[in-house]
């Protein structure tokens, strides 16, 4: 009877190790099946982010929120974004010849923006959750028509050159910019050219 029950215990401890092997494998199978999904839900992630993501992330990491941005231009600026819409961002103009200097800078006429090693991956970080607010959904055009309302006196970056007056009328893919001298008002014996500018042309608008 006693090697009978020894038996016993030897299959009840073989049942046993494999029991334990089991529940390891499956463990380990469990996990490895949740890391794939992980590394899947990050790589679609991933894929989803668009630049002005990681201008918002760039700006909230960076100290004072300071990016350094490259125009399709060829020019490179420094800027404190202070507002980003749905394909624009307003910033303070931090290397213009006039202190306190603003500027509109369309997404598009962003050739690349320029980084430090240790914030490549800071820029691909999950924003925080934020309630969406209506600025998200602010276009470029209804940006320029505020400044048009506002009589602003403004430069306007093209990709052929600067042009200084103020916007009489915003349409849906073009503005109407009335020329005249810097620091001067937008009189009709100021003006000395009528320009329609496709707002595909423009590369930066720089309050005056």
């Amino acid at each position: 009877m006693a090697w009978v029950g020894g038996s016993r215990y030897l299959r009840g401890v073989r049942w046993d190790n494999l029991f334990d092997d089991l529940e390891g494998q499956l463990e380990h199978e469990l996990n490895a099946e949740e890391i794939d999904l992980r590394a899947e839900e990050e790589r679609l992630r991933l894929g989803r982010l668009s630049l002005r993501d990681r201008l918002t992330s760039l700006a909230a990491i960076r100290g004072a929120g300071i990016i350094r941005v490259a125009l399709v231009s060829g020019e490179t600026i420094t800027l404190r974004p202070t507002t980003f819409g749905r394909d624009w961002l307003a910033a303070d103009l931090l290397d213009a010849p006039t202190v306190g200097a603003q500027c509109v800078l369309p997404l598009s006429a962003i050739a690349g923006v320029i980084v430090t090693q240790t914030e490549v991956p800071a820029s691909l970080a999950a924003e925080p959750g934020r309630a969406a607010r209506l600025v998200d959904r602010i276009g470029l055009s209804f940006v320029l028509r505020d400044l048009c309302r506002r009589r602003s006196s403004l430069d306007v970056h093209t990709r052929t050159g600067l042009l200084t007056g103020t916007i009489d009328r915003v349409g849906r893919d073009h503005l109407d910019l009335a020329v005249h001298a810097a620091g001067t008002l937008r009189r009709a014996s100021e003006v000395h050219q009528y320009r329609i500018v496709p707002l595909a042309e423009i590369q930066l608008v720089r309050l005056s």
